[in-house]
């Protein structure tokens, strides 16, 4: 019974971080993460590749999963909190096993949607620079499976990032919400320079006809519209980054299920309005990967929506790497805290009141990941991880209703068992769409975990220290 035990819940403890977000914060932080890959990059990737124009669809289909499992999320963040998200409510509700697993996922998870969205990153900037008529050489933005030594602007930005989020929270805080208004403010100038010119033509055949390639991936059809809901719902994964904040906000109890279920609110609308005109305004076989908003401006001749488009997306790309990065460390704080991974690497720094051994040394290995790897496959490691951990969020609500009836629960999820249900149903469902080979990689992934799990962790966390 061990492998079940969980840990006691206090939302108020002292952890030695800075309670100093609000719930504005947090939505902002929320919109900084999941707006910016979903739109300037993953967007491309979905419609060239897998759904065409019904790209649409797949945003409504992910929407439809992440609006489930944040519910599930917003009576968790207000009930139980803690930076370890998803692997705090599991440690607290189902037990330390699930909890190992869903921690493990996540720390896969962040780490390679933050090298995504760096890869992403570096297609803007290199958009920026030939603006200006600079061109970097192709050797020094693309990974070595794509021809290159390694992808440097990647790489350079990520260890920049590591400097803001060791300086302190408050800090990232304010930069992130100078981010976000900025992104926000080239969405629009995209939407009110790009409708005028959506041909409706463009949307035919508005779902292209199916196609299956070697690696038994779907293109296209209805199974592309799935896939393509599969690949693009890790963006959606802000929300979950929000909570991973719960012991840096002030009155977490109101502040985190406001800031989960308003920046996904917002989000899942301006997912939909973006995707729909893209593909109205380039022909879904003709939109760029690496850079579909910048690309779709230069297609219609409109130089300066370019330029600010590109501008934007970097903002707003940089925002999400922010975001991720700074649930990244918080998990691991977490799991470290408790026993299951090192005790040095949750070590908080007294003058910053932040992981700054953690911060920098995640940073090198995703910079790596970044620099060495290319995005298509990056990004297809993730969503298993992604869709997992929400799968277990919605099951430890209806585990925890049964278990800790008398827990204060300020925001609680309408219609248990069924909401939380259909959150597991939808993201199973979204499970299916994903390669085989992203299964192979998430089973050895985990795999790896578990070893580690039972040789180390299960007998050095800090509820076996206590029996």
């Amino acid at each position: 019974m061990s492998l079940f035990r969980t840990r006691s819940i206090d939302v108020d403890a002292d952890t030695g971080l800075k309670r100093c977000l609000n719930a504005f914060d947090l939505t902002m932080l929320g919109i900084g993460c999941i707006i910016g890959t979903g739109i300037f990059v993953l967007t491309g990737v979905a419609a060239a590749e897998h759904a065409g124009p019904a790209i649409v669809f797949s945003f409504i289909l992910s929407g439809l999963a992440c609006a489930f499992a944040a519910l599930s999320y917003a009576e968790l963040a207000g009930a139980i909190g803690g930076a370890g998200s998803a692997y705090g409510y599991a440690y607290a509700g189902i037990g330390e096993l699930v909890a190992w697993i869903i921690g493990w996922d996540l720390i896969l998870e962040y780490a390679l949607t933050t090298s995504t969205v760096a890869i992403g990153w570096s297609g803007y900037f290199g958009k920026v620079l030939e603006l200006i008529g600079v061109h970097l050489p192709q050797a020094l933005t693309n990974a070595p499976l794509d021809g290159g030594i390694a992808n440097v602007p990647a790489m350079v930005i990520v260890l920049l990032l590591s400097v803001l989020l060791s300086i302190g929270v408050s800090e990232s805080a304010r930069f992130n919400s100078a981010m976000v208004l900025i992104k926000l403010a080239t969405i629009a100038v995209f939407i009110a320079v790009a409708l005028p010119h959506v041909n409706p033509a463009n949307w035919h055949p508005f779902v292209p006809p199916a196609a299956v390639d070697a690696a038994g991936r779907s293109h296209f059809g209805y199974g592309g519209i799935l896939t393509g809901a599969s690949l693009i719902f890790f963006a959606y994964i802000g929300f979950d980054a929000v909570s991973t904040a719960a012991e840096e906000t002030v009155n977490p109890q109101r502040n985190l299920p406001l800031g989960i279920l308003g920046s996904l609110l917002i989000c899942t609308l301006l997912y939909i309005v973006v995707s729909g005109i893209l593909t109205g305004v380039v022909h879904y076989d003709q939109i760029d990967v690496k850079a579909p908003i910048a690309d779709a401006m230069k297609q219609l001749g409109i130089g300066w929506a370019e330029a600010l488009v590109s501008i934007g997306a970097l903002a707003g790309l940089t925002t999400v790497m922010l975001v991720l990065y700074f649930g990244l460390t918080r998990v691991v704080l977490a799991m470290s805290r408790d026993g299951l991974l090192p005790k040095p690497m949750g070590k908080v720094n007294t003058k910053t009141q932040t992981p700054v051994p953690l911060i920098l040394g995640s940073g090198v290995f995703i910079a790596l990941i970044a620099g060495l790897f290319p995005i298509g496959k990056v990004a297809e490691l993730v969503n298993l991880g992604t869709l997992a951990a929400f799968f277990l969020v919605c099951a430890s609500v209806i585990v925890l209703r049964r278990t800790r009836p008398d827990l204060k629960r300020p925001f609680r999820t309408p219609a248990v068992p069924l909401v939380p249900l259909l959150g597991m149903l939808f993201c199973g469902f979204l499970m299916t769409g994903l390669p085989a080979a992203t299964w192979q990689a998430f089973f050895i992934w985990c795999a790896v975990g578990l070893a580690i799990y039972f040789l180390y962790s299960r007998s050095r966390s800090e509820l076996a220290r206590q029996v």
